[in-house]
């Protein structure tokens, strides 16, 4: 019992620790980027299939040129921070139960998560650099769809090869049926599902929708890692939420900054990898269902647009759509963080009922 209360400790402690550091240290990082202008300095004219962004201009053209991308950084630099700080402290003073005890980087749990942030959100970085500075072939600058596509391919191979040839893991738990084996068939579903993330990443459009979002996702990933006994990745997933949740505070109408790649895109990647090394790929769509609504609703319009000659939604993904519709910002918004709440709430307990 005290095992469970210390770890229960440690998984609120550090997701609290995250989050008061996020928010000391975004006045420094917001001053970085209104000093040098980081935000976009052309109107995205377009959308993904070349046709002209219409109802996107209508509501977004102001915001898209006058607040700064990059707050993405916050999630992942912080949390990648507090890591180092415990696993510091924990090897300078071996004999201080508290640190050892709050040391979270282990490589059987954590190694992983935090490569897969930290690279993804390097590469995020970079995208959003050239679209600032209007570089790059995509839209209005940076890194090109198909670019994109095949670095999180990329990863995505990467991640599922090691799960399958250094984890030795080739199975998939089925909640209430015990587990599925896969075999060689595990790269590629790991493949698919960080794909799939990585398309929910367009849920980053309206002040304060994503990072909601993301908080109560990793969250609930948190609570499904502690009762696996992966005190660990619960922590990490702890501290993931309390980052996202400052971010948040700054980023609510109006925001001061926006998450950019380097936020979506570290999110992700990073969810895909949380999501198999829980063993809880197939509530991942539950938990994680307003990104699987974002991203259909973007795959939906552009089939329709293709084969039909005409739109589903007036604009997409949803959340522009019911912007185009009449809904108030913050409405949506809310709307989608309760949304978001619900499900994870019925994922995690079908997940636990394994």
């Amino acid at each position: 019992m005290e095992d469970i209360v210390i770890s229960v400790i440690k998984i609120l402690s550090l997701g609290a620790i995250a989050s008061v550091i996020s928010v000391l240290l975004t006045p420094f990082l917001t001053n970085i980027l209104y000093k040098h202008k980081l935000w976009r300095k052309e109107v995205r004219k377009k959308t993904i299939d070349g046709k002209e962004a219409v109802y996107f201009n209508k509501f977004n053209s102001e915001r898209e040129v006058s607040v700064p991308r990059f707050g993405g950084i916050l999630i992942w630099l912080v949390a990648l921070l507090v890591a180092l700080i415990f696993f510091f402290l924990a090897n300078i003073f071996p004999d201080i139960y508290l640190f050892q005890k709050f040391n979270f980087l282990s490589r059987s749990q954590t190694w992983l998560p935090f490569f897969a942030l930290t690279a993804a959100g390097i590469l995020g970085f970079l995208d959003d650099f050239l679209q600032v500075k209007g570089k790059g072939k995509y839209i209005a600058g940076g890194l090109t769809f198909l670019q994109r596509f095949l670095i999180v391919l990329l990863i995505g191979l990467i991640g599922g090869w090691w799960f399958f040839a250094k984890l030795d893991i080739q199975t998939i738990h089925i909640p209430g049926n015990g587990d599925f084996y896969l075999g060689m068939w595990y790269i590629l579903l790991f493949i698919i599902v960080t794909l799939a993330c990585w398309s929910g990443g367009v849920i980053d459009g309206i002040d304060g929708l994503a990072g909601g979002v993301f908080a109560v996702i990793f969250g609930a990933f948190s609570i499904i890692a502690f009762f696996n006994n992966q005190i660990d990745i619960a922590a990490f997933c702890s501290v993931i939420a309390g980052t996202t949740l400052s971010f948040l505070w700054f980023n609510i109408p109006p925001a001061r900054f926006y998450m950019g790649e380097t936020g979506s895109l570290a999110l992700t990647v990073t969810l895909a990898v949380v999501a198999f090394l829980t063993d809880s790929v197939l509530v991942l769509p539950i938990i994680a269902a307003p990104l699987v609504v974002e991203a259909g609703s973007v795959i939906i319009q552009l089939i329709s647009k293709k084969f039909f000659k005409k739109k589903i939604f007036l604009a997409s993904p949803l959340h522009y759509h019911l912007e185009a519709k009449g809904w108030e910002r913050e409405k949506i918004t809310m709307r989608f963080w309760i949304f978001s709440v619900v499900l994870a709430i019925i994922g995690i307990t079908i997940r636990l009922l394994g």
